[in-house]
């Protein structure tokens, strides 16, 4: 189970690792139950793991940079958890966080993209965090249709501006892909597949940390998230406060079957029609910055791509005001 942990874990951080990777799924598909139980502490193991999960996020909510309001929003799939910050009648900007993430992850850029719009940093139904799933995510389409029920909950109309972070990121492209008639503008931040399928090198470096040995993750973490490693003090104590949150919601949340991200044809890609932007790390691990955006230009020369320098699917944290910086850029009018 360390690989499932692992790929959790850096799914989630800002720095969203795609738990997409084959092994892992295939660990969590087989755990998985068939069927939902809705008991009061779901989708928690049980009361103390509730109890013990949620200590350690509100521990972490403190540290949200700016003030913000909740909301727990009702859909078909549960009950959806909101944080919302911005001006009121801004804007709406939607901010989808990676898998085994929360919308927490979000702290290095909320403030930023706040200042111009109306910001709405979801925890995804079915992942950890404060929504509750009252039945199961089964494939990309209860994942569209979840997201659009959420959007008229919220009534952000149409022209919504989506940033979707890893897993994310794919989620907000299938948006994109079904609706196109509701979406302003979209922004792509290192997406789990999309592009291109996860690389062998990541999968090959999973695979070990997969063996029972702490030194194991410790060098698949240092391999993929290098220039995090490599950071300032705050920025690995921040990857350390994500990564023991990570590792406290797979202790502490039910297995639950995951619907892999898939890559975007070229046709899918030629069909996109709201304007877009792609974004991805220099160092990026779970497939080639070279080849993603040799992919776009040629399938998509609509889309507009980038490689940030000095970061890997850890952009969003190492050079969180060069993606600030940017992403407000494409959005602005």
């Amino acid at each position: 189970m360390k690989i499932l942990r692992l790929v959790l874990i850096m799914g989630g951080l800002v720095l969203t690792v795609p738990v997409s990777v084959a092994v892992g799924m295939a660990v969590w598909s087989l755990a998985a139950p068939s069927a939902t139980d809705v008991s009061e502490y779901h989708p928690f193991r049980s009361p103390e793991a509730k109890s013990q999960y949620l200590e350690l996020y509100e521990v972490l909510e403190r540290d949200w940079p700016v003030e913000s309001e909740s909301r727990m929003v009702g859909t078909s799939h549960g009950q959806t958890f909101v944080r919302v910050t911005g001006p009121d009648g801004a804007p709406p900007l939607v901010l989808l966080h990676g898998a085994g993430g929360s919308s927490l992850h979000w702290g290095p850029n909320v403030a930023a993209l706040s200042e111009q719009y109306r910001t709405y940093a979801v925890d995804i139904i079915d992942d950890f965090g404060r929504s509750i799933y009252a039945r199961p995510i089964e494939n990309v389409d209860d994942y569209v249709r979840w997201l659009d029920e959420l959007f008229d909950a919220l009534e952000l109309g149409d022209e919504i501006r989506l940033v979707g972070l890893s897993y994310g990121g794919w989620m907000a492209s299938q948006y994109a892909l079904a609706h196109l008639e509701r979406v302003g503008k979209v922004v792509l931040l290192a997406p789990a597949g999309t592009v291109l399928p996860l690389s062998g090198g990541w999968i090959w470096h999973a695979v070990l940390a997969s063996l029972p040995h702490r030194s194991f993750t410790k060098r698949f973490t240092a391999w993929l998230m290098e220039d995090l490693a490599r950071g300032s003090d705050s920025q690995r104590e921040l990857l350390a406060d994500w990564v023991d949150l990570g590792f406290l919601g797979v202790a502490s949340y039910k297995p639950r079957r995951m619907v892999p991200p898939s890559v975007l044809t070229d046709d899918q890609w030629r069909s996109i029609t709201v304007p877009m932007l792609f974004l991805v790390g220099e160092n990026e691990k779970i497939y080639s910055a070279e080849r993603a955006i040799e992919r776009l230009s040629r399938v998509a020369p609509q889309v507009q791509a980038g490689v940030v320098a000095a970061a890997g699917h850890d952009l969003t944290v190492v050079q969180a005001d060069v993606v600030n910086r940017q992403v407000l850029e494409f959005l602005a009018p």
